[in-house]
């Protein structure tokens, strides 16, 4: 039976059947829409969609980038192939992305970046994370009568808008490790904004499924409702107010954006947005700043997986996860194992009572970093996983720290609207990048040709938990927790995978599977990315719909997890390196991996 299963799991990854016909309706809209939205790419994009589609990686011996749309793709390879840096090269994908995937990343949201220096075999982590206002207050998400506030009603309008970090993020980048000239970097991108891009049939699709919450602020309700009809697949649609933002960051840098007539438009926004007014202020964008940080990095196998620390939870969940499992042979279980998938699944349940307990911004409270990842506290929590069925308890652990510091646990929510690039650059410099708006579309309001962020929501919306204070509470200047987990995995210092996914709180798994797919069960990173996931953050097993895992809720109901069957669309861009590099690219979405 073990046999029988592994052979029709691999199959699904290798040929994904499902997944390789949703890729291509997902990029081949019908003719009565207009153009295909990707009908003007380069052959080489095209034989990248082609063997993505296929379920081959894309392989390449000098350099290799990917991301979630060919449109941002093509911008980087061109910077790579013109001797560009991976950080120059990011810089022209991201500004593609935010005009072209508006809803998951751009100028009005934030990033992390993980970044592996060739020259001096160093790794380190760029935070640009949104911040929050200097006015607002730990009760800013609750009513009158001191009760949180509903999800959406605090997403949509000003409320929820942090000060953007990505603009500072990109011109950070460039000034460490670009090499291109700055303003060359923006040229693909105001080329698409003036002279129009074709709407992808994932966007249309999201922007049908928004109803009336973009037709809410009048910038917004006409961009995305055109003639008072929503954006269709296939429509060429050109953005130039875009186009003027990024012609002032090209000339005077990220000052134009911090500063100036889009400051004021963004405090504007946010401040008149109606029935839902927030506090960002004008000082709050000038006294914006990127942080380097030091990478968190948990050793798994012969490995080093390394990715963004506090204020994400991504590199220390990852981490706790991996060490935990650390202790268990999962290439002996393989794929198909039921009981691979219990120890997977219990491990992150172990990892996430840790991050609802612990994880926040610590530059604001006190944080076990080191104690949460420490090989013996994680051969504690492995201990836990030596029975046969499925933990029937999980609690946070007690992990070493030298603060006395009670918290409460955290229940905030982190929905699903981000973007990942993963490029490795000529030289040998590698950059893994996560970059959001939160949920998507955002606050829903839209500036100057792009949508800000509600990334004040990934708080805490209540303060204390029976008089005791959860330590991802709102407080001014404040960044708030993050599942963003960019991720450069080692050997012997050096990089040999480069990898990360969007997802919300789901990210954590997604990135854990892909690097348990690559090192433990041997698959290529196409494969790796395309597997079907199996996912458990607090309890319940989701399992992904209309895949060879769907054979294992059975199995693991047994075992005593409580299953869910259903989406779950990661966006996966993973960079495997070693004799050459190959790329690989989520079949769930429309994203590529390119390189030469």
């Amino acid at each position: 039976m073990r046999a029988i299963f592994l052979t029709n799991l691999f199959a699904a990854v290798l040929a994904a059947p499902l997944m390789a016909q949703q890729a291509a309706d997902a990029v081949a809209p019908e003719a009565a829409t207009g153009p295909s939205a990707f009908d003007s790419l380069s052959q080489v994009a095209q034989a990248a969609l082609d063997a993505k589609a296929q379920g081959r990686p894309t392989e390449a011996q000098d350099w290799m980038v990917a991301a979630a749309n060919p449109l941002a793709v093509e911008a980087g390879a061109r910077v790579l192939r013109e001797g560009g840096s991976a950080a120059d090269a990011m810089v022209a994908v991201q500004a593609v992305l935010g005009l072209v995937e508006p809803q998951s990343s751009g100028l009005g949201g934030g990033a992390f970046l993980v970044w592996y220096d060739a020259k001096t075999q160093a790794l380190t982590t760029l935070d640009g994370r949104e911040t929050a206002p200097l006015a607002a207050k730990p009760t800013h998400f609750l009513d009158a009568d001191g009760e949180p506030l509903g999800f959406f009603d605090a997403v949509v309008g000003g409320l929820s808008v942090g000060t953007p970090g990505t603009p500072r993020l990109l011109e950070e980048a460039h000034r460490r490790w670009g090499t291109a000239n700055w303003a060359g970097l923006f040229d693909e991108a105001i080329t698409l904004a003036e002279e129009g891009f074709t709407v992808s049939p994932r966007l249309a699709e999201l922007i049908a499924a928004e109803g009336d919450d973009l037709r809410r602020f009048p910038e917004t309700e006409a961009y995305f409702y055109p003639g008072g009809t929503a954006m269709q697949a296939g429509d060429v649609v050109r953005n130039q107010p875009y186009a003027d933002t990024l012609k002032a960051i090209a000339r005077e840098g990220s000052a134009a954006f911090y500063g100036g007539e889009i400051a004021a438009d963004i405090v504007r926004a946010v401040h008149g947005a109606e029935g839902n007014p927030g506090q960002l202020g004008t000082a709050d964008l000038a006294l914006y700043d990127v942080i380097e940080r030091a990478p968190v990095c948990v050793e798994y196998r012969t490995y080093d997986v390394c990715g963004m620390g506090p204020p994400s939870s991504g590199a220390l969940t990852v981490g706790q996860i991996l060490g935990t499992l650390g202790a268990y042979d999962l290439a002996a279980l393989g794929p198909d194992s039921a009981e691979a998938w219990r120890l997977i699944g219990d491990a992150s349940r172990l990892a996430f009572a840790d991050r609802g307990r612990y994880m926040a911004d610590s530059d604001f409270v006190p944080m076990p970093t080191e104690g949460l990842v420490d090989p013996e506290y994680l051969k504690g929590r492995a201990e836990l996983l030596g029975g046969d069925t499925a933990l029937t308890e999980v609690a946070p652990g007690a992990p070493e720290w030298d603060h006395a510091q009670l918290w409460a646990d955290d229940r905030s929510i982190e929905f699903p609207s981000t973007s990942h690039i993963s490029i490795v650059d000529a030289a040998g410099n590698a950059l893994s990048m996560t970059t959001t708006i939160e949920n998507g579309f955002g606050s829903r309001l839209f500036v100057r040709g792009f949508l800000l962020n509600n990334e004040l929501t990934d708080f805490s919306f209540e303060t204390h938990e029976n008089g005791v204070p959860i330590a991802n509470r709102l407080e001014p200047g404040k960044r708030p927790r993050s599942s963003m987990a960019p991720t450069i995995v080692l050997k012997d210092g050096a990089p040999v995978m480069v990898v990360g996914s969007p997802g919300g709180s789901r990210i954590i798994g997604y990135v854990a599977q892909a690097v348990i797919a690559h090192l433990d069960w041997g698959m290529d990173v196409q494969q790796a990315v395309a597997l079907p996931h199996l996912l458990n953050r607090f309890g319940t097993m989701d399992i992904e719909a209309g895949t060879e895992a769907e054979a294992l809720a059975g199995p693991l109901g047994e075992m005593g997890f409580e299953t869910s069957i259903r989406d779950l669309n990661s966006g996966l861009h993973a960079i495997g390196i070693g004799a050459e590099l190959a790329g690989g690219a989520d079949p769930r979405r429309e994203g590529i991996a390119l390189g030469e």
